[in-house]
């Protein structure tokens, strides 16, 4: 069974940093492509940042220059450093992987911006 784990999230004041990470294991094929999309209350759940095996990025224009989003392949953990945070990006971060044809997704973690 794939799990996903995402650690990082946490409370921090706004201009501050954090940094996501999220695991994968369970299956013995490595993700395609791994991702972090956030939902904020009462929104939709939004594209992050999202990271292919073989590195190529993309990024939301809302974090873009502000988020970078890694991997380690050999781990299957990506991670995502959150830097010049703003109240708006308070929300539940979730991690995302594809693996095979498949959509495997994390239970997410809760990142607040304090103004």
């Amino acid at each position: 069974q794939v799990q996903l784990a995402e650690s990082g999230g946490g409370l921090v004041q706004s201009g501050g940093s954090l940094r996501l990470s999220c695991a994968t294991s369970g299956s013995i094929f490595s993700p395609k492509a791994m991702g972090w999309y956030r939902q904020a209350p009462g929104k939709q759940r939004e594209l992050v940042a999202t990271i292919t095996r073989s590195g190529n990025t993309n990024y939301s224009d809302a974090v873009r220059g502000r988020f970078t989003i890694s991997t380690d392949n050999a781990k299957n953990t990506v991670y995502l450093q959150m830097n010049s945070l703003k109240p708006e990006d308070t929300a539940v971060y979730y991690c995302n992987a594809i693996i095979v044809h498949y959509d495997y997704w994390g239970q997410g973690t809760q990142v607040t911006v304090s103004s």
